[in-house]
């Protein structure tokens, strides 16, 4: 079976097309095949395009777990530069639809602009979704391993836990983001958690942990939700350059919180993966 790979930032996703695939791999499957030590490696599949009635290309998002996401900022951009590379897309403005929604993108230049529009992030509990009497759910605290953090919850068409911090670390992501990833009680389908940290008016930093992935060194949709939050506080102007540890995504906020995104996709090569690493 053929793949082709992408990262973008250092989220790399594998991208595999039904003319090559007339059906998705189990979940099991997918976990095999993503794993960095028996598989291909890769933060998920991507399994498009696919036809919908809805959109220009419709497109289904699995985690490395064997879960499927809602939507990809970092995916999405892959997919468009894949689209591209494949001939199906200029560099017009087309939209995809998602399990989180449907989203215009454009392929600028295919070795660096890829912008896409991700959607309105919410912060209403009812939409995230959080547990709790309806709220936007704001500047709330949560107790993990001894310590009581402030935080912030929003969704762009998946859920995402904003912690704002004074410093934040890649060791701290690591402590308290599998715990309120997995923290049902609050989150019942679970969460993409964000460490933020404001360096200043249209600059901030993020640590990631990411649902169904775990550590990771960018994500678009964790750009979209960090930055959202930093805005809603009134830290940040509308147009913000997210710092990730795999490099720069841009953001700007329009009205209804609306969110636009831009960043690179770098592709990596094609793979032929043996049946035998399913055996």
């Amino acid at each position: 079976m053929k793949f082709t790979k992408y990262h973008a930032l250092g989220n790399d996703y594998l991208v595999l097309d039904p003319a090559d695939a007339p059906e998705m791999y189990t979940p099991e499957q997918t976990e095999r095949i993503c794993h960095r030590n028996f598989g291909l490696g890769s933060d998920g599949i991507l399994y498009g395009p696919m036809k919908t009635d809805k959109a220009d290309f419709g497109l289904q998002i699995w985690n490395p777990d064997g879960s499927e996401a809602e939507k990809s900022g970092n995916g999405l951009r892959i997919f468009s530069r894949y689209l591209h590379d494949t001939g199906r897309v200029t560099d017009q403005p087309f939209t995809v639809e998602t399990l989180g929604g449907i989203v215009t993108c454009q392929v600028e230049d295919p070795l660096g602009a890829i912008e896409v529009e991700m959607g309105n992030v919410s912060f209403h509990s009812e939409k995230i979704p959080v547990v709790g009497e309806p709220r936007e759910v704001i500047n709330e605290t949560v107790y993990i391993n001894g310590t009581d953090y402030t935080y912030c919850s929003a969704t762009i068409g998946n859920p995402h836990v904003v912690l704002p911090m004074e410093k934040v670390t890649k060791t701290l992501a690591c402590d308290v983001g599998p715990v309120l990833e997995n923290m049902t009680s609050l989150f019942p389908n679970r969460t993409n958690v964000q460490l933020l940290q404001v360096l200043d008016r249209n600059n901030i930093y993020i640590e990631i942990w990411e649902r169904g992935a775990g550590y990771t060194l960018a994500s678009g949709s964790s750009s979209s939700a960090a930055a959202a939050v930093a805005h809603k506080l009134g830290l940040c102007d509308a147009d913000i350059t997210v710092h990730c540890p795999g490099g720069d995504i841009g953001i700007r906020i329009g009205e209804g919180y609306a969110i636009t995104m831009r960043g690179p996709a770098t592709r990596v090569g094609e793979f032929q993966m043996d049946e035998e690493l399913l055996g």
